[in-house]
């Protein structure tokens, strides 16, 4: 199932660069975060692609809004979409924006894509075969990471948007060496953590399930054997995550 779920991550980003390089067109939703055609566009061609894929799984997009908990708290599997992650990355043309579409299953994300469309490159990972990465049409690449013991120098990953040297403070405070700092936007901070690229992604402030379950599907099944552990959960009753740290073994908070 995974190469349709590329398919239509593809097809979502080519209706994406089709806005791309005319001047993009800003609304605001109601938590005044901003939303283009773009965004819209690209929930539409998933969403409807899902049906037909798999109808009888439930799908949750940032576009289409969350389904109360008592509606939702007994599925055994759904898929959870972002179908422009990275609006304000789009909006500052920096190519940085990714498609997200992740299957999540008794509350672990077990099938993941991450596309970059302006880099036509491909991120993905399942629970049975790991994850890839692919660039345009050639063959896909397994890649993995290694989790870091929290004891040598590290290299974060910060977001482009919210990156802050207070982060960095706050982990050496939790016993963590960070020498370098590569900033990115979107999910590819996770990517660049499964493919080596980086050792942690410390986020502090918060996120939606639909913003991390494609990247951390990546991150954790990038594991040599078996997976990483993730602080992620899914299907919370607001979907919203505190704080989190992915790279390093142990239990850190923020």
């Amino acid at each position: 199932m995974v190469e349709e779920i590329v398919k239509v991550a593809k097809r979502a980003g080519e209706a994406m660069l089709e806005f791309y390089n005319d001047d993009v067109e800003v609304m605001q939703k109601d938590d005044d975060s901003p939303l283009t055609k773009a965004d819209l566009a690209a929930h539409h061609i998933i969403v409807e692609a899902l049906a037909e894929i798999d109808p009888d799984t439930p799908v949750i997009s940032e576009e289409s809004g969350i389904p109360e908990y008592e509606d939702r708290k007994n599925w055994e599997s759904f898929w959870i979409v972002d179908p422009l992650d990275g609006t304000k990355e789009f909006i500052k043309k920096n190519g940085e924006f990714t498609v997200n579409i992740a299957l999540i299953d008794q509350g672990t994300p077990v099938l993941g894509v991450v596309y970059v469309p302006d880099k036509q490159t491909t991120y993905y990972a399942t629970k049975e075969e790991g994850a890839f990465k692919q660039l345009a049409d050639e063959k896909p690449e397994r890649i993995y990471s290694k989790l870091s013991d929290g004891k040598s120098e590290l290299t974060a990953v910060q977001s482009r948007s919210h990156g802050s040297n207070s982060l960095i403070k706050e982990l050496e405070e939790k016993g963590l060496t960070v020498t370098k700092t590569v900033p990115a936007g979107s999910s590819i901070k996770f990517c660049l953590v499964a493919e080596g690229e980086a050792d942690i992604y410390p986020r502090m402030g918060p996120t939606m399930e639909w913003d991390v379950a494609a990247g951390d599907c990546v991150y954790r099944y990038s594991a040599r054997e078996g997976a990483h552990p993730s602080p992620l959960t899914y299907n919370k009753p607001d979907l919203k995550n505190t704080g989190f740290l992915i790279g390093v073994e142990g239990d850190f908070k923020f």
